[in-house]
């Protein structure tokens, strides 16, 4: 096959442009494969040195700003978030377990008087806790 300087010195009357052109590139050898592909840190660190000094710096104090204020933001929210709960579980959970415990103890009230009085008499006298019930009438 021919090379690319070789394909340069034809002349096919059209120029030297021809051996540029996308169907002699995709015939000859592509002479990129021997090169190392960059990493992205080596781009990255090549594309800085087309930014003055001045920007640089600028970009980096933002940048380290930016890790600093969102590491301490995370940190308050994790500690914001534990003070709110274990605040609201020590206030909140002795109402919340007084309220299970009358609760039960009126449960166990009720039963204790469907046990004694019967079940129909339980029922009749959750409406009116405080009167005294009347003797069921006899026919």
């Amino acid at each position: 096959m021919a090379s690319v300087e070789e394909l340069d010195q034809l002349d096919s009357g059209m120029g030297s442009s021809d051996a540029r052109s996308p169907e002699v590139k995709s015939i000859l050898p592509d002479d990129n494969d021997d090169e190392e592909d960059e990493s992205l840190v080596e781009r990255l660190v090549g594309l800085t040195e087309m930014f003055p000094e001045d920007v640089r710096r600028l970009g980096n104090t933002l940048g380290s700003s930016l890790c600093s204020f969102v590491k301490g933001l995370y940190g308050f929210s994790c500690s914001a978030t534990w003070l709110f709960f274990s605040s609201s579980a020590i206030l909140f959970a002795p109402i919340i377990f007084e309220v299970e415990r009358a609760q039960m103890e009126e449960v166990q009230r009720t039963q204790q008087k469907q046990v004694l009085l019967g079940p129909n008499s339980a029922v009749s006298n959750m409406g009116s806790p405080g009167l005294p019930m009347s003797p069921p009438v006899q026919r």
